[in-house]
């Protein structure tokens, strides 16, 4: 059995799972790079506003080849971002058995699904989700283009209730659909807190409650609702850290300066993130869209213990939080925010139970189950 997996560059949440499928060895597995070698240099991320270059390794371990891409503004961001003349011969030329397609929204990943539809076997992942309300005749156009598009699927792994609603609502059937949970490398965000955690570097103490919102500074992520938060809830011991840069920086900046609560340490690196972690209680991610997906960084937190907080916007939180066990969802109201913080400021042992809550809850998430379905899906697909 041979995968080919066409995807757009490398990055931290798929690498592990790439490196894992070629360690297993039940499937050979090759990684098509689409957007091109260039995306190896420093790059401009438009969300963070700065350029981004990971410090942890993405192309340890596995097979992988990047394609010529002869986009005119090369990218992940725009359809003729991902434009490949040879893709389909250089799929051709590794003989794969399946082919796993991350993303239909560049020009190369549609050509690849329109020209081998009934020839080989196609699997199919993403994250989208119904949650942004869309204009009438809009979602009209949408709903019979993405139809179309998913005609030419064989599978969808789905990454959870929100993902498989979208999946339904766009034709594919329920024996179509595969659960391949978002997941990321929980061992790595679960380091002990006597190894790593020094709160003093940011002037928390210990018996300080930390409220940490980690990404981009961004209108969608919707970081200036924190600011709200911390002015409702009167608490010295309440601190809040705000790790990440983008458009919005200088507004947090500055608003973080009016209350030393509040810290804020800019964009850190992805080796320096299981430490961010670790310094927390309870994660936020106050997203208002619209384009937010699952919420990784949940993932993550929750990983590394911390109870969760996200809005009803964040596709992963239905998946991840169970009410008042882990953590909260709200919509607009943030009331309900507000009484899950002040009770976790009353009672260590409900903080540390919520965070318990959460390791027990993302144990379930995982890649080695993302490898277990790919892997029974290349037999199923083989054997017909």
């Amino acid at each position: 059995m041979r995968l080919a997996i066409i995807t757009t560059h490398p990055i931290q949440y798929n690498a592990p799972l790439f490196k894992m499928l070629h360690e297993r060895g039940i499937v050979q597995t090759k990684v098509f790079y689409t957007w091109g070698k260039k995306v190896l240099e420093k790059k401009f991320d438009p969300g963070f506003k700065k350029n981004i270059q990971w410090d942890i390794p993405l192309l340890d371990g596995y097979e992988y080849e990047f394609l010529n891409n002869v986009s005119k503004k090369p990218g992940s961001h725009h359809f003729r971002g991902i434009i490949n003349p040879g893709i389909i011969n250089k799929i051709k030329i590794f003989q794969p058995t399946t082919i796993l397609v991350y993303g239909w929204s560049y020009q190369s990943h549609l050509k690849v699904l329109t020209h081998f539809k009934n020839r080989i076997p196609i699997l199919f992942k993403g994250d989208s989700t119904l949650l942004d309300e869309s204009k009438f005749l809009k979602k009209i156009f949408r709903k019979f283009f993405l139809t179309w598009v998913y005609k030419h699927i064989d599978y969808a792994l789905y990454v959870g209730k929100n993902n498989k609603d979208y999946f339904i609502e766009y034709g594919l059937k329920s024996d179509q659909l595969k659960y391949s949970p978002h997941a990321v490398e929980n061992s790595r965000f679960a380091i002990s807190k006597e190894a790593l955690s020094n709160r003093t570097e940011y002037y928390i103490m210990d018996d300080d409650v930390v409220l940490l919102f980690a990404g981009k500074l961004e209108h969608k992520k919707n970081p200036l609702l924190l600011f709200d938060i911390m002015k409702r809830i009167n608490n010295p011991k309440l601190k809040l850290l705000i790790v990440g840069d983008g458009e919005l920086a200088n507004e947090v900046d500055k608003l973080s300066s009016t209350d030393d609560r509040v810290k804020y340490v800019g964009f850190q690196n992805q080796s320096k993130m299981p430490c961010i972690y670790q310094i927390a209680d309870i994660f936020i991610l106050p997203s208002k869209g619209p384009g937010e997906t699952w919420g990784l960084a949940l993932n993550e937190a929750m990983a590394a213990g911390c109870s969760v907080i996200a809005s009803s916007k964040v596709g992963g939180a239905i998946d991840l939080i169970e009410e008042n066990v882990n953590g909260v969802i709200f919509d607009y109201d943030i009331a309900p925010v507000i009484q899950f913080i002040e009770k976790m400021l009353q009672s260590k042992t409900l903080l540390q139970k919520a965070g318990y809550s959460s390791t027990k809850i993302i144990s379930g998430f995982t890649l080695e189950k993302n490898a277990l379905m790919i892997e029974e899906l290349c037999k199923e697909l083989n054997h017909k």
